[in-house]
């Protein structure tokens, strides 16, 4: 039964290696890419349910027992998250040939997009640090392949950009990685865990765990790191963009959550305090650069931003309900995230402009598109009964509780101004007279529709279906915050 924490890495690195061999082949490719998505969904929702019934599947790999081999492990947060990326990848590979041109297919799309669920599922079960680093740059690597599809010259000036940071941030993580081993003498998350407790140079383990957090900050676009993605976010097929925004920055949260439970638990007055601060001025940065321009693209792209700061508070404010919130606002959001991208890709595409100031009247042509758009938009902004008001309802509570009135306030302002920005692109693209000059593409716009209508979905079920989903994110929240329990069930003590 352990083997199933490898299939989540397996089965796409498998259908990725033989897209690689038939990448011209589209009728074939394009069907094998959409079953095996399936099967891999299939397969997470299996492991999920093994995961809920017998507790975590921990598989040492090559017969190595922990500390010594490379350990993966599927405990309830890993599982859920690579069902979430699992949902995403779905709807994305159903959507990419209404998307990409044939010529950006043939161009490796997907072996490059398993690769990159490969990387991600990977960094999500891995139990060490070093192969955290490996399954980072795994997914590093088949963004760079997605970022330059098509060649434009904004693409090449963006992505330079792109690789050049996460180059850097690459460095600074082994580099990192290497400072911690000569303290603790092993990369094993678990024995990290086990052995801080047990060192005596504490200032010189809260440098390290700062250094650490920089690394993952800049993956996540934490305030003042997060410069680089709104652009780099938008020049790609919106196929990718949705692949990278529902996914990528998850990646590096995910990251701070895992390590700050784990190991870095020793003096969370100087970590979690700076957490906070953080929080607030990305919550508030983020927003102010999605109200700052008139493209559909870039406002979702900068409403990434925000929501990072949201999941970072909870993190921050380290209790039960807070943790809970960042969870839940994590799933919430990747699904979310992933149906805007697409949405606003498909406006785009059918109104022949990205400009918000030419839009107007779509409803009229496209009434199901932008119906789904107020739907996802209000989700975002935390509406209630969406999933997004109870992600941000346990992070508030939590702030109120531990007296954090100014981050509360913050995290209001922030919502109402998320709201501002996404109702904007449905009243001025959407609402308004019909123009009967355009001649509207339904054809395209049904193909168009079901993938983005397969997240809105999902989306509108965790908030819907609260009840049924909140008391397995407590469970988390609780194991969390009791690092012993993941400690003894890698190292089986």
């Amino acid at each position: 039964m352990s083997n199933l924490a490898v299939l989540p890495i397996l089965i796409p690195l498998l259908s990725g290696i033989i897209a690689a061999f038939i990448p011209r082949k589209l009728t074939f490719v394009r069907l094998f890419s959409k079953i095996m998505a399936i099967v891999s969904l299939a397969i997470a929702l299996y492991l999920g349910y093994e995961v809920s019934m017998n507790g975590s599947v921990i598989l040492e790999t090559g017969g190595w027992k922990a500390p010594y081999g490379i350990i993966l492990v599927a405990d309830m947060l890993s599982v859920l998250l690579i069902i979430t990326t699992n949902i995403i990848g779905v709807a994305c590979v159903f959507y990419a040939s209404r998307s990409l041109s044939e010529k950006q297919e043939s161009f490796y799309f997907y072996t490059f997009f398993f690769l990159l669920i490969t990387g991600v599922s990977g960094a999500f079960l891995t139990g060490d640090l070093f192969n955290l680093f490996v399954f980072f740059e795994v997914l590093l690597m088949a963004s760079y392949g997605l970022i330059v599809l098509g060649s434009g010259k904004v693409q090449l000036r963006e992505s330079i950009k792109y690789v050049l940071l996460n180059l850097f941030s690459s460095i600074l993580f082994v580099t990192v990685i290497s400072f911690l081993y000569s303290v603790v003498g092993t990369v094993n998350m678990a024995q990290i865990g086990e052995r801080v407790q047990q060192v005596d140079q504490k200032g010189i383990l809260t440098t390290i765990a700062i250094l650490l957090f920089f690394v993952f900050a800049t993956k996540a676009a934490i305030f003042p790191l997060y410069y680089w993605l709104p652009k780099s976010y938008i020049v790609p097929n919106p196929v990718v963009s949705a692949l990278f925004g529902a996914l990528l920055t998850k990646v590096g949260i995910y990251s701070i959550i895992r390590v700050f439970t784990i190991i870095f638990v020793h003096d969370t007055d100087i970590t979690h305090q700076l957490f906070l601060w953080l929080a607030a001025f990305t919550m508030l940065f983020g927003v102010i650069g999605a109200l700052s321009t008139h493209n559909i693209k870039l406002i979702v792209a900068y409403n990434i931003i925000p929501a990072v700061g949201f999941m970072l508070m909870g993190i921050g404010l380290n209790t039960e309900a807070s943790l809970s919130g960042s969870v839940y606002y994590l799933v919430h959001d990747m699904i979310v995230k992933g149906s805007l991208f697409l949405l606003v890709g498909a406006i785009a595409a059918l109104a022949g402009t990205s400009d918000l100031r030419k839009m107007g009247g779509l409803i009229h042509h496209y009434p199901v598109l932008g119906w789904l758009f107020l739907i996802a938009s209000i989700t975002l902004a935390g509406i209630p009964p969406f999933s997004g008001f109870i992600g941000k309802l346990l992070l508030l509570q939590a702030g109120l509780e531990q007296g954090r009135i100014a981050l509360v306030i913050v995290g209001l302002i922030t919502s109402l101004l998320i709201l501002f920005s996404m109702i904007r692109i449905f009243i001025q693209g959407f609402w308004g007279e019909k123009d009967d000059t355009i001649t509207p593409n339904l054809t395209l716009s049904k193909k168009y529709t079901w993938p983005i209508a397969f997240l809105v979905f999902f989306s509108v079920f965790l908030g819907a279906g609260a009840e049924l989903v909140y008391p397995f994110v407590e469970d988390i929240s609780t194991y969390l915050l009791d690092p012993s329990e993941y400690i003894e069930s890698v190292l089986k003590e």
